[in-house]
């Protein structure tokens, strides 16, 4: 099975996550040298998020809808998209939208295809799962209507109608979501009342595309 085959083009609902813990995973591998000094490494070019959810899922129809999600996901198996509560924008999360947030790239008189990115200092995390309709991009600083671009919105792939001049910085600003998958093959409730119950806390995991 391809990666494109393990992932459903299909969104959490919001309310499924309501109380949910997002965390940002390195790997780092340390070697203490005989003298004492270390010597740092990693084998990841990203970090990798990871989240709990389910903390305020409380009516038993709500539960229901996350069981029959997880169904439909065959647990682990199948990748979706999941909208991570601290960053799901290029810019903070306060911030509205602009087609200057992140720089995508510089036109080199033949290139027209510009993958999404968002910057942390100086890592560029690559986005695939822009929010379609939430794309907006501009070159040298002048937004571009929407006909003027077209995005995949399952890889990111930004193609511009025009070939940017060599040196014109190209920019974008988008929403996003997060691919991620189930982390456990299991999914437990606790029946607490006729109409309530208490969810064990759902692991989810990034998934690389």
């Amino acid at each position: 099975m391809s990666l494109a085959e393990s992932f459903h083009e299909v969104r959490l609902p919001a309310r499924l996550a309501f109380g949910s813990t997002a965390g940002v995973e390195r790997r780092t591998e340390i070697a203490t040298l005989g003298s004492g000094f270390e010597r740092r490494s990693t084998p990841w070019a990203f970090a990798r998020r990871r989240y709990l959810i389910g903390a305020g899922v409380r009516s038993l129809d709500d539960m229901a809808e996350l069981v029959a999600f997880f169904e439909a996901r065959r647990g682990p198996l199948y990748g979706f998209r999941f909208r991570d509560p601290l960053d799901f924008r290029s810019c903070a999360p306060s911030r509205s939208v602009a087609a200057t947030d992140q720089a995508l790239g510089v036109g080199d008189g033949a290139r027209t295809q510009f993958g999404l990115v968002k910057a942390y200092g100086d890592v560029a995390r690559p986005i695939a799962k822009p929010v379609a309709g939430s794309v907006r991009v501009a070159v040298d600083g002048v937004e571009l209507a929407a006909s003027a671009f077209s995005l995949e919105a399952t890889t990111g792939e930004v193609t511009l109608a025009t070939t940017p001049a060599p040196g014109a910085a190209v920019t974008a600003g988008f929403a996003f979501d997060t691919p991620v998958r189930f982390e456990s093959d299991r999914l437990d409730v606790t029946l607490e009342g006729f109409a309530a119950g208490r969810l064990v806390a759902v692991p989810l995991i990034e998934v690389r595309l």
